[in-house]
């Protein structure tokens, strides 16, 4: 099982997205992408990291962000038969895995530094 989710990073004057993969048995994070615009293609470039097949992969985790609730990672989830399941509207907590490896990406490696 992969949990997944988006947070914001500043980059000289503007935003930009990490999308973090990671594996809920472990915890371990399988895959990641930074990029301009939170978009599905953000979210297929962090899976296309997973070293392990998707196939193997059975259930894929994360909030209802469009990013993550779309036509094109639908078709992907069927094509290697992945369920998706999707947080309950307003309920952080149904993504907690995720929401804690974000805080400790921003205070272990994000606070107080400058990317270019």
């Amino acid at each position: 099982m992969v949990v997944a989710d988006l947070t914001y990073i500043q980059v000289k004057q503007r935003w930009n997205y990490l999308c973090v993969l990671v594996n809920l048995s472990d915890r371990q994070i399988v895959g990641y992408h930074v990029g301009q615009h939170k978009t599905a293609e953000l979210v297929m470039s962090a899976l296309s990291q997973i070293k392990l097949p998707l196939s193997k992969l059975d259930l894929f985790h994360s909030d209802r962000g469009k990013e993550f609730d779309n036509r094109l990672l639908a078709d992907c989830f069927k094509t290697f038969n992945i369920t998706h399941s999707l947080s309950k509207k307003g309920c952080p907590y149904d993504n907690a895995v995720a929401e804690a490896t974000f805080k400790t990406i921003k205070t272990e490696f994000v606070k107080g530094q400058r990317f270019n």
